[in-house]
């Protein structure tokens, strides 16, 4: 008996003694927790529950999709940023979170360069201006002219200060010299039944979000985002050739992971989740949605975030934009 017991401690120490490295071998042995840091029914939470779904049959886990909205994004990715760093947080990154809201907020309670980790990028998305059915304007042409017979009375409605959604419309106000009041919402899910209804003017929209409600005649798309035509709607126009050269703003969305979560953890989720958009299932989804679907190593995810920082930073310090 005494030989039994030493064993036993002998090996309950072994394990707890274990290096990290071997603790995750066993990763994931509980549900994930993937937060949207924005409001149900908008892209970001459209995309989240295409791929969670998808990465939880992959890894023989739930993945439990946590709204958490407010502040533009900013109570979602401080919970994940102040989460363990054990791959069991993940967030649903985006261009706000990741690169905007660093020069658009005074003070954050976190900092995304240091407190997350990139992990993949999941898709790029193009935004759609749109404007309710029984608005005058059919044309971007049509609603530069509006908006500059009365400087300040058109509005825009946003899922958050600091969005993509916010910064197509700053950066359309920049390249075409109007003045228009931005509405911030806590997310699409809000933002787009007062614009059905007239209560806001116009809103440069994901295309997830939108795209339903532009078929359905709910919605009128007056011109995309990106430089070239959606394939989910080939017969709008970009912005750049109705009449603003150069214009394209794109948004994006991704996983990331609290910093310091092991590599071989973010290795693993990266490897299924590019197995996940490589499936002819998925990226017909995301076409649907008129998302584009990505991929690559973490580093290159990485270099993205970089790059997408110093274009808004830039935009953010010439208008000089501040929330708080």
């Amino acid at each position: 008996m005494r030989w039994i017991l030493a064993a036993a401690s002998v090996l309950f120490a072994s394990v707890a003694l274990a290096p990290p490295g071997r603790a995750q071998e066993n990763y994931p042995s509980r549900p994930l927790r993937l937060i949207v840091p924005f409001a149900p029914g908008g892209s970001t939470d459209i995309f989240a529950r295409l791929v969670g779904e998808r990465l939880a049959a992959a890894l023989g886990q739930p993945v439990l999709i946590d709204n958490r909205a407010g502040a533009g994004g900013n109570i979602g990715a401080e919970a994940v940023a102040r989460a363990a760093p054990d791959g069991y947080t993940l967030l649903m990154a985006t261009t706000g979170v990741m690169a905007i809201n660093p020069f658009l907020y005074r003070t954050l309670s976190y900092d995304p360069a240091k407190d997350l980790e990139p992990v993949i990028l999941i898709a790029t998305i193009t935004n759609v201006l749109i404007v309710a059915p029984e608005f005058p304007a059919r044309s971007v042409a049509e609603l530069l002219a509006a908006a500059r017979r009365e400087p300040g009375k058109l509005s825009f409605a946003s899922s958050g200060a600091g969005s993509s959604t916010h910064m197509s419309a700053e950066l359309f106000k920049s390249m075409t010299g109007t003045e228009i009041l931005h509405v911030p919402y806590k997310g699409s899910g809000q933002a787009l039944p007062d614009l059905m209804a007239g209560r806001v003017t116009m809103m440069f929209e994901n295309m997830p979000g939108a795209i339903a409600f532009i078929r359905a005649g709910k919605l009128r798309a007056l011109a995309v985002t990106g430089l070239k035509r959606s394939s989910a709607l080939p017969e709008v126009p970009t912005v750049a050739e109705s009449g603003v050269p150069g214009y394209d703003s794109l948004s994006w969305s991704g996983l990331a992971v609290p910093a310091g979560t092991p590599r071989q953890v973010i290795q693993r989720l990266n490897k299924e989740s590019a197995a996940i958009l490589a499936s002819a299932d998925l990226r017909a989804k995301l076409a649907e949605q008129g998302g584009e679907p990505a991929a690559g190593p973490p580093e290159q995810f990485v270099e993205h975030v970089r790059a997408e920082r110093e274009k808004w930073g830039r935009l953010i310090r010439e208008r000089g934009i501040v929330v708080n």
